[in-house]
């Protein structure tokens, strides 16, 4: 698409909400459930083209569909519950409430590793609170782009509604930089690397738009030498090698207890000489490719970099030698916490296995990256636990125990502190996010009693 079909898309996008905003909560719950059931009749379908297009398995494209199903489900429910509080005025005769309305149209620009979940997150949140979306997925992702909203579009117009309540505009950068810069847009939703991010947010809060940002993260693992192995070595394979080190929440930090370090590290290795590289629609497959030839070159100036500021590859750190855009998953030890690659956030199945002694160091390097979005601990002590949760823990906005860093439910409100934007998306409150709060004041006295009891006579 062009910036004449942008402009074309914002206005019928725009005459589209006035429909929807004044359909009641409930209604469009219900056109929500209808979505989510078009898009179980599609779920392998869909999955296989997100596999086909983003090269992640099969069975990950299937769940990344599943996680909108999930989002549909949950956001009907919500449609019967969204409400503010009647809160106790203090004049007599008045009531005080909080009214929260649609913020209008809402603008979603999604990466290509999770080309549909992440639009899933957003958009069916966004229409149960009365909002209309305008999507621009990543260029490399069209198809599937395109797929799903011709599976939303079918069942809004089943039900005599526009299609352009949820819009889609396929472009690069040109149509991504209109879209911050457009006032029209009252909310921008951007997920994507923390460069472009803050690219956004200036742009955005340049015209006092709203922005939501789900940016970079740099996850961390850490194994006290009281932690269950049984549950950190696939736990770490996961979190490091599940769609080929491409997730946000990818772990690419490991900090092992010295006394276990040695131990977990032949484990692990062992574990990664067990991934079934190869075709991701095959079903056996564990691993596939990287998304582009760019990725490929990132992952081997990493490794270099990594060797020349002192570490030692473990396993992998090489091209495969096959068709298509395939790297080794790569372990990488001896590095100290600090050094630069350590800190960098390379979209790659690269893991840097970390030592520590203490408790408290560790929970400081844990929070020393300037991401903060996934974090676990593997411990069975009661009291590190709540000190990993309490305020001088983790700083991430998902903190985890004995589970790995990926992986995350709807049910809970995703997103991350620090430069992984602030965000929040899909469950908890985060449907706030895609409201205005109003607050209102009704005098249904015959009088007119100031606040604070002011005199005004």
């Amino acid at each position: 698409g062009n910036l004449e079909d942008y402009e074309e898309t914002v206005k019928k996008a725009k005459e589209a909400w006035k429909v929807w905003a004044d359909i009641p909560a409930p209604k469009r719950g219900e056109i929500v459930r209808q979505i989510g059931d078009a898009l179980r009749q599609k779920i392998k379908v869909l999955g296989s083209l997100v596999s086909l297009e983003m090269g992640k398995i099969y069975v990950e494209g299937v769940g990344e569909v599943q996680e909108y199903v999930d989002v549909c489900d949950y956001a009907v429910g919500l449609s019967r519950m969204i409400g503010g509080p009647i809160l106790p005025s203090e004049r007599p005769g008045h009531a005080l409430i909080e009214q929260w309305n649609p913020v209008g149209l809402v603008g979603i620009i999604t990466a290509f590793n999770f080309p549909v979940a992440v639009y899933g997150w957003n958009s069916a949140i966004a229409m149960i609170c009365g909002n209309a979306c305008l999507w621009k997925g990543a260029p490399t992702t069209s198809l599937v782009s395109v797929a799903v909203t011709k599976i939303i579009a079918k069942v809004l117009e089943d039900n005599k509604l526009p299609g352009a309540i949820c819009s889609l505009v396929c472009g690069g950068a040109d149509i991504g930089t209109a879209m911050a810069r457009d006032e029209r847009m009252d909310l921008l939703s951007f997920t994507g690397s923390t460069k472009v991010g803050k690219q956004v947010a200036l742009t955005v809060q340049e015209r006092f738009g709203r922005s939501l940002l789900e940016l970079g993260g740099n996850n961390a693992i850490i194994v006290f030498e009281d932690a269950d192995l049984n549950l950190v070595i696939p736990s770490a394979l996961f979190a490091a090698v599940g769609t080929a080190g491409q997730r946000c929440t990818t772990a690419r930090r490991l900090f092992l207890h010295e006394s276990i370090h040695d131990e977990v590290v032949a484990k692990l290795a062992k574990a990664y000489a067990q991934v079934r590289i190869g075709d991701p629609w095959d079903s056996d497959t564990l691993y596939g490719p990287l998304h582009t030839k760019e990725a490929v070159k990132m992952f081997l100036d990493a490794v270099e970099q990594a060797k020349k500021q002192g570490g030692s590859v473990v396993c992998g750190g090489k091209v495969i030698n096959r068709p298509g855009n395939y790297v080794e998953p790569t372990i990488v030890t001896g590095l100290p916490h600090n050094a630069p690659i350590v800190h960098t956030e390379t979209f790659a199945p690269i893991l840097y296995v970390l030592k520590f002694k203490e408790e408290e160091e560790v929970f400081a390097w844990n929070n020393g990256v300037k991401q903060g979005l996934s974090s676990s601990i593997f411990t069975k002590d009661l009291g590190r636990i709540f000190r990993w949760l309490g305020p001088k823990g983790s700083d991430c906005g998902i903190v985890n125990v004995n589970i790995p860093t990926s992986g995350a439910e709807i049910g809970g409100a995703f997103g991350g502190e620090k430069h992984t934007g602030g965000g929040r998306e899909s469950g908890s409150d985060s449907w706030k996010l895609y409201m205005r709060r109003s607050t209102c004041t009704i005098n249904y006295s015959k009088d007119l009693p100031l606040a604070q009891g002011i005199k005004f006579q």
